[in-house]
């Protein structure tokens, strides 16, 4: 996908600002921590489509309103994903605003996801 100038101009301003972890560091942390979130960013049909088996749904576009209610305590662990690494830098971004000290945007998402053979699952 081709982005605008101006998303990725917003994405790149976000992402000196936030942790991106490549899919093994990922996988690294999650079996680290098991209190460890995987959070799927995206929107709702794409989600539907297909996700991490163990991903936690929240789109981006309610993250700040939900994310305190589903996470009270800001030092979770929360690995973020969306379709490619952009909405989820975004979303870290907006994470660190709401006091989450903790939080990583996974470089590449979903689609890095496929290709490093992580368990998917359809629906939900």
């Amino acid at each position: 996908m081709e982005h605008s100038p101006g998303f990725l101009k917003v994405v790149n301003e976000a992402r000196p600002r936030v942790s991106e972890i490549t899919t093994d560091q990922a996988r690294e942390r999650l079996a680290k921590n098991p209190r460890a979130v995987l959070l799927d960013v995206r929107e709702d049909h794409e989600w539907q489509n297909g996700h991490a088996a163990e991903a936690v749904h929240l789109g981006r576009g309610i993250l700040e309103r939900d994310l305190e209610k589903l996470y009270p305590d800001p030092d979770t662990e929360i690995i973020m994903y969306c379709g490619g690494g952009y909405r989820s830098a975004l979303t870290c971004a907006a994470a660190k605003k709401l006091g989450y000290r903790n939080t990583h945007s996974l470089i590449g998402g979903y689609k890095a996801l496929v290709a490093a053979g992580w368990p998917m699952k359809a629906g939900d």
